[in-house]
């Protein structure tokens, strides 16, 4: 840590806000090492943050104007992400999240990895919370929530020579009068020449009542990882369909089809394993299996686990999300009524990490599913065929 350097890009208290800058490896101390940042013009992207480092092989794109998420990614020739209808990255004064009865945040989504919360995810619906005379009352909550088209109030990179870490800091609140108070200080770290990035977050609660917790990684890839014949492999404990319309695939449920125009999204809910550890994994393999991108994280902090298939048309968006959380996304009440919604005390932080990891060739996709066939070694694999009530609404 001696050598390490450090430079601010975004700090509204010290009213600091960088337009465009470059660092190259001799300012980072890494060799094929870059950090650049660009402020975007025109188009739905006007005035976005844009965020890139590259850290030798991977490549990634960080927008801390939505959220912190991770918008577009490339390792080696492989692009990481997908192809959305959304021709982003979207500026969040254009999405209206109550458009289409809650939807709305639809009109941004296009990233590669966005966080869904923080004070609720999921189906939009009605939820009953204390008005400011602390009296019960109804609102209407949106589709996964706003943390992801809000923006970064501070905004750090760092390079630690020493241990060969590249790092973007990023703090974004959630936060109003009379409403919940929380903070995501998020870490996205890479080692210069590696196949991985790590994304560390502590949420806050700012406040000095108790506030909810909801959060999702909607981890979203497009081909060549997707394509027909691709597989979903992971340590699977138990696995149900959402609705009736996923329990029609049970027989082929973590399997995929080629782009099929009119395909309607199907959506799978799971329990996984963990090694000894208490870490678990999600990994998306491509028809050939020479190609795969896996999730790792403890499953204590991210106990559900959820599968998006949407294998529609190039066109409409054919993707598919792996997505590790607190929760499932189905409605906050509904979640809540589960016992599967974070109660943060005052001034508590809920920490949790998340490392992607990118396998291109055969013998690193054997290595990874076989690590899962080991975690995996002598569970009782439950597939329900029909919806369970433990799990979504029947």
């Amino acid at each position: 840590m001696a050598n390490a350097k450090s430079w601010t890009l975004t700090d509204t208290k010290k009213n600091v806000w960088i337009e465009k800058v470059t660092f190259e490896e001799q300012e980072l101390g890494l060799p094929n090492c870059s950090v650049s940042k660009i402020n975007l013009r025109g188009g739905l992207q006007d005035g976005v943050d844009l965020i890139e480092v590259r850290n030798g092989d991977l490549s990634y794109s960080i927008l801390p104007t939505r959220g912190m998420g991770i918008w577009k990614g490339r390792y080696r020739e492989i692009p990481l992400g997908w192809e959305s209808p959304v021709k982003g990255p979207v500026h969040p004064k254009f999405v209206n999240q109550l458009d289409r009865g809650g939807l709305g945040w639809l009109h941004g989504f296009d990233e590669w990895i966005v966080r869904c919360g923080l004070d609720s995810n999921g189906a939009p619906g009605g939820y009953t919370v204390l008005d400011n005379n602390g009296n019960p009352y109804s609102v209407n909550l949106t589709l996964h929530g706003k943390i992801a088209n809000l923006p970064a109030h501070f905004v750090e990179v760092r390079s630690d020579p020493d241990t060969q870490l590249i790092s973007v800091i990023g703090e974004v609140d959630e936060s109003a009068l009379f409403c919940p108070g929380l903070r995501l200080r998020t870490r996205v770290t890479s080692r210069a020449g590696s196949n991985s990035l790590t994304i560390s977050d502590e949420i806050v609660n700012l406040k000095s009542v108790p506030s909810e917790l909801e959060l999702i990684y909607h981890c979203n890839f497009g081909g060549p990882f997707l394509e027909g014949g691709a597989q979903l492999v992971a340590p699977l404990v138990e696995v149900a369909p959402r609705d009736p319309r996923a329990a029609v695939g049970m027989s082929d449920f973590d399997k995929y089809l080629p782009p099929t125009p009119g395909y309607v999204e199907q959506v799978y809910f799971y329990d996984l394993a963990a090694n000894s550890a208490g870490y678990t994994l999600g990994v998306l393999r491509n028809g050939s299996a020479d190609k795969a991108a896996a999730l790792r994280y403890k499953k204590s902090d991210l106990p559900c686990f959820t599968q998006w298939k949407n294998t529609a048309a190039e066109s409409d968006g054919y993707v598919t999300g792996l997505e590790p959380g607190t929760n499932f996304p189905n409605s906050k009440s509904f979640e809540r009524q589960k016992g599967r919604v974070v109660c943060l005390a005052p001034e508590e932080s809920y920490r949790c990490e998340l490392t992607i990891e990118v396998c291109d060739n055969r013998s690193q996709v054997a290595a990874i599913v076989a690590e899962i066939e080991q975690i995996n070694k002598g569970t009782l694999r439950k597939v329900h065929q029909s919806p369970d009530p433990r799990f979504s609404p029947v």
